[in-house]
This record gives C-alpha cells, structure tokens and sequence, in this order.
C-alpha cells in the first residue's frame, strides 16, 4: 500500500516558484520501506517535517514498483519484511541506479551478518532520530558529490566589463 504521492506527482510539485524569476531548490525524496505501519508512520512524519518528500511503502515489492516509476534520492527500509525483504530489495534497487544510497533498519542485529549492499545499518531502537537525519544527510552530500568551486576570475572579469 502506498501512502504518499506519486514520484511524478512530487517531482512536479517540487520545484515551486516563491517570486517572479525566481525558483527553489527541489527537495530530495526518499522512499520509505517498512511493513509495520505505526514505524512508517513515524519515519514519515520525522523526515517530511525536515523538508524531504517522502514516498512511504509497506512493502518491498510496492517500493520497487514506486522505484521503477520514478526513482527516489534515498532509501530508507525495514530489513525483515513478508516477501521481498529489505536487503532484497536494496539489492534489486542497486542494480537500477548503484549509486542510490540505502540505509537498511533492523531489530534484528544477527540477521545483518549476512552479505548487504545497504550503505548503512541502523539497529532499531538504538538510534536517535538526530542520528538518523544526520546520516541521511550525509549520504545525500556524498551522492550529489562536492560542490563546484566557482572561478572567481571569470566572474570578476565579468563584472569588470558590464
């Protein structure tokens, strides 16, 4: 089941003008796994409130369809889940697009010994929310990759000749 608007629907809406030439920066989407509704809930609500889109699945093969429809810029999932678990399914997202960072959510500490594309791992009820944010945060900046440097000298030989 999901819960949030459609990929095309957010990307549409995301880019909004707040004055004339002027347009804001669009805000990242991650798409949120998990088939225990109250923690999706949560996630949702903790993550909107910071200003990402969320696009908020209660299961792994709802989540890859929404994927396929329209990507997302993070995913966030539950590892135990009926069906296509969410080790499978960051697997299966990583072949479409290797470079979209995962965090894999578990309760279950062992079952994370095996093998796992997941960037990182968080055992659940043992991270703040600050740590999660912050953690999203930065595998967000190590996707988009340094910011350019601006060559200055252009710039101020522009200005020099308007």
């Amino acid at each position: 089941m999901q819960i949030a608007l459609s990929f095309s629907e957010v990307r549409r809406k995301n880019v909004v003008p707040a004055s004339p030439g002027y347009v804001m920066k669009p805000k990242k989407t991650i798409l949120c796994v998990d088939d225990n509704e109250q923690y999706l809930s949560i996630r949702k609500v903790l993550l909107e409130t910071r200003g990402y889109h969320v696009v908020a699945c209660s299961s792994g093969a709802d989540a890859l369809e929404a994927f396929r429809n329209g990507g997302a810029d993070l995913v966030l999932t539950d590892l135990v889940m009926t069906g296509l678990d969410g080790s499978q399914l960051i697997e299966q997202i990583k072949t479409i697009s290797p470079h979209t960072p995962a965090i894999l959510i578990s309760g279950r500490v062992k079952i994370y010994e095996r093998d796992t594309l997941a960037d990182v791992f968080l055992p659940k009820g043992m991270y703040e929310p600050m740590d999660l944010l912050e953690r999203i945060r930065v595998l967000l900046i190590r996707k988009r990759g340094p910011k350019r440097l601006i060559d200055n000298s252009r710039a101020v030989a522009h200005a020099t000749v308007a």
